[in-house]
């Protein structure tokens, strides 16, 4: 059996929050919860004692980018270990390395196959340092 897997995914472009969301809900047991900005992310978390197991950012948002998303995250209850992916259209390598993504365990880049959406998320998350 799959265990159960709370996701909280952040990303500004509706169309992509729905195929994402549409692609990790072929894995049955996984609960997304998505957010159009970090400032929706964060009224969110702070209003609702509902815990993600797993975060998805997307790096580049216009009102806070996933860095610095993540850093407030962080600073909430509950959150301060919570494995935590990004993703991005920026699919240079150096995009993937920088120094600030050290904190996530993984990069997804757009596009990504929505079919094997869900198990690489699972698989880098089962494979995260506890």
């Amino acid at each position: 059996m799959t265990t159960p897997l709370r996701i909280l995914y952040v990303d500004d472009d509706a169309d992509i929050r729905t195929i994402v969301g549409l692609a990790l809900s072929l894995d049955p047991a996984i609960e997304v919860r998505a957010a159009g900005s970090g400032t929706e992310a964060l009224r969110t978390i702070d209003a609702d004692p509902w815990r993600p197991d797993a975060i998805i950012l997307d790096l580049m948002m216009p009102d806070m980018d996933g860095i610095t998303l993540l850093a407030a995250l962080r600073m909430r209850s509950g959150l301060g270990r919570t494995p935590t992916l990004f993703m991005t259209a920026r699919g240079h390598d150096s995009d993937a390395s920088r120094p600030e993504l050290d904190d996530a365990i993984g990069v997804i880049l757009k596009p990504f196959d929505p079919i094997e959406l869900a198990g690489t998320v699972r698989r880098l998350i089962e494979a995260a340092p506890r």
